[in-house]
């Protein structure tokens, strides 16, 4: 049985503590995310035992998934060319991409990190396997001066000791730039199970940061404004409930009455929703004086939770209507554009930004199934606009641009910012080419006909 190195070990163990060092911060932003955080009370507004009034607003998932739903990617096109590489394509549909990478940008906002790795495909050579990895599970180190990963670990089975808070992990995968290791504990060392001499160069992974800032090689959650402002409403919504269960409704009084009054014919005790709805009111005690107090009115919480619902816009660049603020969508696209036009550019700079990721992924793909490098950061990325045109408008501002041939935009450049397939383009393509072979035909007839 084969053992790491000491110096690799170390580093293993290195990652492994790093990856358990971020485990409680992960936890609350998966929490937050899922919309199962506890609330945090002073002890004064709301006591234990009404703890079942706790209501959470989820928008978290919403300022996350309102980014997540617009990086859609479009085409990659290669060094030197012009038209979208359908190998390229291949490669992102047979790993199932286009739902794949929905979970990833999702994961990438809500922890700040994302991974994806490369590896060669044994069961089809020519479609190498691109995989979304679980970012609670990796721990990287980074090379600073190269900007870019020098290592690598994979944990399984990862837990933390409950008394003496250290972590263990019997199983992982260390990724290096020449070769991928599988290992396992064993008399207390790392034994290596398997390995691939793969040579790239390079690590065959690939890691995606979101907010990430000079000098940093952490990225941060997409969540971290809203969290305080959720909480303040979550909490608004909790008295809320409360208060509709305890002041919304006329409260009845009764004096000179006592606990023995409340009593049926029989001397039995009246429940105590029947001596509420009934036998305050009709009662043979002629000492009772009975009276109702005024309802509270409740609408100093719903503008305070408005209030919360226009900060988090406000920090967000989300439209109002996205928490309730306005139940009538803009009546123009123009309007719609502007009123989107933070949130669109904050997406715009994520896709920028995660597209150079999905650039090295693809070009780690290509090196996997031709054995050549093609440099990532020259492979392009194009996406879908973020915006949120109706097809109708997109169509008639492509029609415009194409203007019979004569505009800005080729046809097959409509084509493409229609969102259509290489494959689609072709079907197009022949479609055009039987059309104009028929035309000719049908006039050489013509032609044929007027001759005789």
């Amino acid at each position: 049985m084969d053992f790491l190195p000491s110096d690799q070990a170390d580093l293993v163990d290195k990652l492994v503590r790093r990856l358990a060092d971020t485990l409680s911060v992960d936890g609350k932003h998966d929490r937050y995310y899922e919309g199962l955080q506890r609330l945090e009370h002073i002890g004064l507004a709301v006591p234990p035992e009404l703890r079942r009034f706790e209501t959470v607003v989820n928008w978290c998932r919403l300022v996350v998934d309102s980014v997540a739903d617009r990086m859609r990617m479009k085409a990659f096109y290669l060094p030197g060319e012009d038209r979208a590489s359908e190998a390229l394509r291949e490669s992102w549909d047979y790993n199932n991409l286009d739902s794949e990478s929905i979970a990833h940008h999702q994961e990438m906002l809500v922890l700040g990190r994302g991974f994806v790795s490369v590896g060669a495909n044994e069961e089809d050579p020519e479609r190498p396997l691109i995989r979304v990895e679980n970012p609670r599970e990796i721990a990287v180190e980074i090379d600073y001066r190269h900007r870019r990963l020098e290592a690598a670990v994979r944990t399984c089975h990862f837990e933390v000791d409950p008394v003496t808070f250290q972590a263990r992990c019997d199983e992982a995968v260390l990724y290096l730039p020449d070769e991928t290791l599988w290992l396992s504990r064993a008399k207390g060392r790392w034994a290596i199970e398997d390995r691939d001499a793969h040579r790239l160069g390079r690590v065959p992974l690939v890691m995606f940061l979101n907010r990430r800032r000079v000098g940093k090689w952490s990225g941060v959650s997409e969540m971290v404004d809203a969290i305080p402002l959720v909480d303040s409403a979550a909490r608004a919504l909790t008295n809320l409930q409360l208060a509709g269960e305890t002041h919304s409704v006329p409260q009845k009084y009764v004096l000179g009455m006592s606990k023995g009054d409340f009593v049926d014919k029989s001397g039995h005790p009246i429940p105590a929703w029947e001596a509420y709805f009934n036998a305050i009111w009709a009662n043979s005690n002629k000492d009772a004086k009975v009276g109702q107090f005024s309802a509270s009115d409740l609408s100093n919480f719903h503008k305070t939770i408005e209030h919360y619902g226009s900060l988090l816009t406000g920090v967000y660049g989300l439209p109002p209507r996205y928490v309730g603020l306005s139940s009538v969508n803009p009546a123009a696209e123009g309007a719609i554009r502007a009123e989107e036009a933070r949130l669109i550019l904050n997406v715009e700079k994520k896709s920028a930004l995660a597209g150079d990721g999905w650039g090295w992924v693809m070009g780690l793909s290509e090196r996997f199934r031709t054995g050549d490098w093609v440099t990532g950061s020259r492979i392009k990325t194009d996406w879908h606009d973020p915006g949120t045109p109706t097809y109708a408008q997109r169509a008639d501002a492509l029609t415009k641009m194409y203007a019979n041939g004569q505009g800005i935009l080729s046809r097959e450049g409509v084509w493409e910012e229609l969102g259509w397939s290489e494959a689609r383009m072709e079907r197009e393509r022949q479609r055009f080419d039987r059309e104009a072979r028929e035309s000719l035909v049908a006039l050489e007839k013509i032609v044929d006909g007027d001759e005789a």
